[in-house]
């Protein structure tokens, strides 16, 4: 059967094919082709009563994207709306907040639900219905025993720093045992923090379940028992762990401020050899960086799904610094360092990993370029770093969550120790 084009293609084609010259040549003529169709999309939510502003978070632009104060919605009492104007074909993913990450809407099962999502094909109206609101993080911390969680959490509250903004929370684990041995232990610094340990605090619902993952890892033999210490994101995350941007000043919290107290409060194995940092996405980039940059303090680094595609682009948008006159807005900024020669520092080890759904499935031609990159150093693959592709996997907390054993074995492999 053949297929039919839209109207609006068509007559864009025929106006095209008029703007060539009798003799084959092109036109000067500017065409502007007609924007692309879009559709009202009305999203219609029920919630409890005296909530008072309720908004709408989402991937969309004018959403922020992903502010948790993103658009208000309309009406009062139990009834709230939005109507958005939506490119057709555009995938849309929502959440419904009290403008902040921590007072997000909670569904009947129980549990902060995963987003909400539609493919906009037409006009539309969804309903949803929020029969409760997360409750404010400090609930949670301060009731951390009911998170489930193997050994012992320690929270420090509204940590302040002299090279960062807003001040933020860190959590630091404790394993199984720590409290009744003299024992000292390797430190991971993982970013994030508010996404590693307890599923009613981290942004999905979904926890990464390090503890039960260092756990499992420590009794079958295959890693040392760690504390990990993570540092909770906020505003400016995206700025905070860009390389390119804040990353310097992110890093000086860590090495100058949050690691000398640290040292100083916990049973801790110092230096390079039993320091190590982790994250996903952009926090796989500023592990990558402080390794590279801080070789003296941080000897390793698990980079999950590393956000390598990261361009002059969306370092501009983050940054609200223009695109620098000469550079390819499009070009991925690990290719720039890699081609400026720089090498890798003695002595260190790296994990990345990515998966094929989802944003992740446009990870794999940087990952082979660093991949490429660190064979010419030198690096022995499988021992001095591992790049590993995890088919079926996506770019979230469940799938960090599923794959997160290997990573913590790697890191903490006893032979290192």
């Amino acid at each position: 059967m053949a297929m039919r084009l839209p109207g609006y293609i068509i007559a864009a084609l025929l106006l095209l094919s008029a703007c060539v010259r009798q003799d084959g040549s092109p036109d000067d003529t500017v065409v502007a082709l007609p924007e692309a169709v879009r559709h009202a999309v009305t999203i219609e939510v029920t919630v409890p009563a005296g909530s008072g502003p309720v908004y709408l978070a989402g991937n969309l632009p004018e959403l922020g994207p992903w502010r948790a104060d993103g658009l208000p919605m309309t009406g009062g009492g139990e009834q709230r709306s939005v109507t958005l104007d939506i490119p057709a074909g555009t995938a849309f993913e929502y959440k419904v907040t009290l403008g902040s990450w921590d007072r997000e809407g909670v569904a009947d099962e129980g549990g902060v639900p995963r987003n909400f999502r539609l493919l906009v094909e037409g006009p539309q109206t969804v309903t949803h219905r929020i029969s409760h609101w997360k409750r404010p993080a400090a609930y949670y911390i301060e009731n951390w025993q009911s998170s489930g969680v193997q050994g012992r959490l320690d929270y420090w509250l509204d940590v302040e720093s002299a090279h960062l903004g807003p001040a933020r929370h860190v959590e630091i684990w404790l394993p199984p045992g720590y409290e009744n041995s003299d024992r000292r232990y390797p430190v991971i610094y993982m970013h994030d923090g508010q996404n590693l340990f307890d599923p009613r605090i981290a942004n999905t619902g979904v926890d990464w379940g390090v503890d039960e993952a260092i756990v499992r890892s420590v009794e079958a033999g295959q890693a040392r028992p760690a504390i990990v210490v993570g540092i909770w994101s906020g505003e400016l995350r995206g700025r905070e762990l860009s390389p390119w941007d804040l990353g310097g000043n992110y890093a000086r919290f860590l090495i100058e401020e949050l690691m000398p107290r640290v040292n100083a409060g916990y049973r801790t194995l110092t230096g390079p050899e039993n320091t190590m940092t982790m994250g996903s996405s952009m926090g796989g980039l500023i592990s990558f960086y402080l390794v590279r940059e801080h070789p003296d303090v941080f000897g390793a680094c698990g980079c999950m799904s590393t956000h390598f595609p990261f361009n002059a682009t969306d370092n501009a948008r983050m940054s609200g610094r223009p695109v620098p006159d000469g550079a390819d807005p499009q070009r991925p900024l690990i290719l720039d360092v890699i081609d400026a020669g720089e090498t890798v520092p003695p002595d260190t080890r790296f994990w990345f990993d990515y998966g094929t759904q989802t944003l992740d499935a446009g990870y794999e031609p940087t990952h082979l370029a660093v991949r490429d990159w660190l064979l010419s150093q030198g690096l022995a693959e499988g021992t001095d770093f591992v790049v590993r592709r995890y088919d079926g996997a996506a770019h979230n907390e469940a799938s960090w969550r599923a794959r997160l054993d290997d990573p913590v074995a790697f890191l903490l492999d006893p032979q290192e120790g």
